[in-house]
């Protein structure tokens, strides 16, 4: 496909970079107040003074607060993948992956790109809450999802045909396992309110023992 928005008028262009950047900031705003007071409780307003802008702004970008939840739900599973990806390129020098099975921390800071802090990780579990409750929104969620288990597949995968080892169960089942218990350990640290490092430390220690217990069995 043609890419003509650089025949485009000098100003055009620049409404259209003009756009782009308040539709982005608006989303960094949202992400914030979603997590900090959940979709609920999270109002236009908070988020436009967050963002500093006005109503208007908004609703030149987003028709609704719900509309705007589902876009910021795809920018986060997409930004999801390609953090995993890019930490693996950035591991392996985009050589393809040579990571020591017997070093789980390399396996944890890969699935570590996902996002380490107390934030990301509320608003991770306001956007699965949200698909308990909105069918629309869990076909987006489940689908995108499905990506990023299918990402820590091929990880495994790759990691299993390289140092030749035997699972305990299934690829996709191992994935699976993987992200509940990441899931798992950052739901438990918000509710302890854990500092992010405390976060990083509890993940790092319970995904690598998860790690060694499927991916590593030497029987």
């Amino acid at each position: 496909m043609t890419d003509t928005s650089a025949n485009a008028p000098a100003s055009a262009r620049e409404r259209t970079r003009s756009r782009e950047n308040t539709r982005a900031r608006l989303l960094d705003a949202a992400a914030q107040v979603f997590a900090e007071v959940g979709l609920g409780e999270a109002s236009v307003e908070a988020i436009c003074e967050r963002a500093g802008f006005t109503r208007g702004a908004f609703y030149s970008n987003f028709e609704s607060k719900d509309e705007m939840f589902l876009e910021l739900a795809k920018h986060v599973a997409q930004d999801r993948v390609a953090a995993v990806r890019a930490r693996i390129d950035e591991i392996n020098g985009g050589q393809g992956l040579h990571i020591d099975p017997e070093d789980t921390a390399a396996i944890v800071d890969i699935l570590d790109a996902i996002g380490n802090d107390r934030l990301s990780g509320l608003l991770m579990q306001e956007i699965t809450i949200h698909a308990m409750r909105d069918r629309e929104f869990a076909a987006a969620y489940v689908a995108q999802e499905r990506e990023m288990v299918g990402e820590v597949v091929q990880l495994i995968e790759e990691i299993r045909t390289t140092k030749c080892l035997s699972l305990r169960v299934p690829s996709h089942d191992a994935a699976r396992m993987i992200l509940a218990v990441w899931s798992d350990v950052s739901a438990r640290a918000a509710i302890a309110g854990v500092s992010d490092e405390e976060l990083s430390e509890l993940r790092g220690a319970e995904v690598g023992r998860i790690v060694q217990l499927l991916l590593l069995d030497a029987s």
